[in-house]
């Protein structure tokens, strides 16, 4: 496994936990495949959470430049950044309408999700009292049980004036088990998603998040919501991943040492050494993202950072800034203070993390930390 080729002196290397570098090049790739599939439809990005870790500024003109005109965030500070960005995209939020906030969306030129009837009665009113039918989404709810309107409110509102207030630009819901082939919720949340829009005034659809754009036509509908997909992240439980990987995180080496056979490693001595042993001991923890769970003990192997494509196996629980790897099986000459090691990349990738750690990819991205320093290879932003 070799680095993404970007630079970085010595100095400033070791004044952060490591690197996380995003390949934009990939990201541009993976919507554009994405987009492909989802054709006729319109394939949108899902960019919350900061572009899931990724950092919206960069990963956002990357999409921009891919051919991404619609951009998905959670909440309206997150949509101001992306306007920033994009100012000519449609952006919305799909955290809903906040109470006395609809002048703040309007201003911001940023499309609410409206899941609840209070919200479309405030977007409505405000709509009529400015004399302008602004463009906004509806949220069905299909089995999520979390965001959107039931079966019921949306037919009550077929029936109000609400509705003609404002330009209802999309409807949308959410599957919750897309990601499982064998779960027969994602047809049936599909066939309940039908009967919203029959109650609801025509407009365009959207219904699959990545796994569903991944799975069947039959979801795509007007427009896809693609989010993990985009940035490497394995959508569909058991299938193979055809995403390039996009983040590569790094630790830098601090120091070598040598145990015994015998010696523990780490808080709660929790795992003992079976050889002589030569241990690398790395920059980044718990506090920087990578999971404390990824650490190795006596019942149980660890995760494994990666030396020039070889593999180091995590030694030892992961403390908050520190991590020790056994390099024992590693020329000296591999290793040394300073040297950069992958703790997350191409060969050992967030949804093998996650595996390990008993979470999912999403996580993983979404709590790499600001000690690492955030670089971009590739695209526009470079």
């Amino acid at each position: 496994m070799s680095l993404p080729p970007t630079r970085v002196s010595p100095e400033e290397l070791s004044a952060h936990a490591g690197r996380l570098i995003v390949d934009l090049d990939a990201l541009a790739e993976n919507y554009r495949a994405l987009a492909a599939r989802a054709g006729p439809a319109e394939a949108a990005a899902v960019v919350k959470a900061d572009a899931y870790g990724t950092g919206v500024e960069g990963a956002v003109p990357a999409l921009s430049a891919a051919g991404c005109r619609t951009f998905f965030t959670a909440i309206l500070a997150e949509a101001r950044r992306v306007k920033a960005l994009a100012p000519d995209a449609t952006v919305y939020a799909l955290g809903g309408l906040a109470p006395g906030c609809a002048g703040a969306f309007a201003e911001a030129r940023v499309r609410p999700v409206l899941g609840s009837p209070p919200e479309i009665e405030e977007w409505a009113e405000f709509c009529r009292s400015h004399g302008k039918p602004l463009a906004a989404a509806l949220h069905a709810d299909t089995g999520m049980n979390r965001l959107g309107l039931s079966l019921e409110q949306c037919r009550a509102l077929s029936g109000s004036g609400a509705l003609d207030q404002f330009e209802i630009a999309l409807v949308m819901t959410h599957p919750a088990c897309a990601d499982d082939l064998s779960d027969p919720a994602t047809e049936a949340q599909r066939r309940r998603f039908d009967e919203a829009r029959a109650l609801l005034p025509a407009a365009p659809a959207s219904f699959a998040n990545s796994a569903a754009t991944l799975r069947d036509a039959a979801f795509h509908y007007d427009l896809v919501r693609p989010g993990i997909a985009l940035y490497g992240g394995a959508a569909v439980n058991g299938a193979q991943n055809p995403m390039r990987n996009v983040v590569t995180v790094t630790a830098r080496i601090v120091q070598l040492r040598d145990a015994k056979a015998g010696e523990a490693v780490g808080y709660g001595a929790v795992q003992h050494l079976r050889r002589d042993s030569r241990l690398a001991i790395l920059s980044a923890g718990y506090a920087d993202g990578y999971v404390r769970l990824a650490g190795g003990s006596d019942a149980r192997a660890g995760g494994s950072a990666f030396i020039d494509g070889t593999p180091a196996p995590l030694v030892g629980r992961v403390s908050m800034d520190l991590v020790a790897v056994d390099v024992t099986d590693l020329p000296e000459d591999a290793v040394a203070p300073g040297r950069e090691v992958v703790l997350i990349g191409e060969e050992f990738t967030v949804d093998d993390v996650a595996r390990l750690c008993g979470t999912i990819g999403y996580e993983i991205l979404t709590r790499l930390g600001p000690r690492f320093l955030r670089q971009y290879a590739g695209g526009p932003a470079t």
